[in-house]
């Protein structure tokens, strides 16, 4: 009996280090992506090659990718996001996430760009910007964002991935207009995946 109980264990034990080893080659591949993005935009803070080295993350871990269920919000109307630059920009509330991490039930508000005119590329990207626990002390103090496809909810049921969360250009240079994560958006743990404070040189 104990030998079977053992091999129970020794076999749920090796398929999570499968699982987890596949998981970090997965986001491996995505901040390789991250990264050369970073050259191919023109209005990036980070221009050069060399300045990649200063971007810095937590290990991938997948107890930060949780299931969530989604709740639509249709009635919203428009408002305007303060950002950093003290501009505005328009969005509206497309609806919530409800999810529980580190044994606390959280909620995270997701929203939607509204552009003028409509600009057809972004139809269905969503956008979340929160801060947590760890801002300003080993994340961006103002914050990370995450983004989304709203064809990626299925059955109101989405998978929401803190492991790709990253800073807004505002944690490289000033400049930028980065939105500032609403309060209802300051989550009350700590969210140790994804991006932390870049370790840029201050004349970078």
């Amino acid at each position: 009996m104990k030998s079977k109980i053992l091999l129970f264990f020794l076999l749920i034990s090796s398929y999570w280090v499968y699982a987890q080893g596949d998981y970090n080659h997965e986001i491996k591949e995505y901040r390789k992506k991250y990264r050369k993005d970073f050259l191919s935009d023109k209005k990036s803070p980070l221009q050069h090659k060399k300045q990649l080295r200063y971007l810095r993350f937590y290990e991938p871990d997948v107890k930060y990718r949780v299931k969530t269920r989604f709740t639509a919000t249709p009635d919203e109307a428009p408002f305007e996001m303060q950002t950093y630059s003290k501009k505005t920009k328009t969005f509206v509330k497309y609806g919530y996430f409800t999810f529980e991490i580190q044994n606390q039930n959280c909620t995270l508000s997701v929203y939607k760009r509204i552009y003028s005119p409509p600009n057809p590329l972004d139809d269905g990207m969503l956008f979340i910007p929160f801060k947590d626990l760890t801002s300003a002390k080993e994340t961006y103090g103002g914050g990370r964002y995450l983004d989304l496809d709203a064809k990626e909810i299925r059955e109101n049921i989405f998978e929401l991935d803190f492991n790709k969360c990253y800073n807004p250009y505002c944690a490289y240079s000033s400049g930028y207009s980065c939105p500032v994560p609403p309060e209802e958006n300051h989550l009350p743990v700590e969210i140790k995946a994804g991006e932390k404070i870049p370790e840029m040189p201050a004349h970078e």
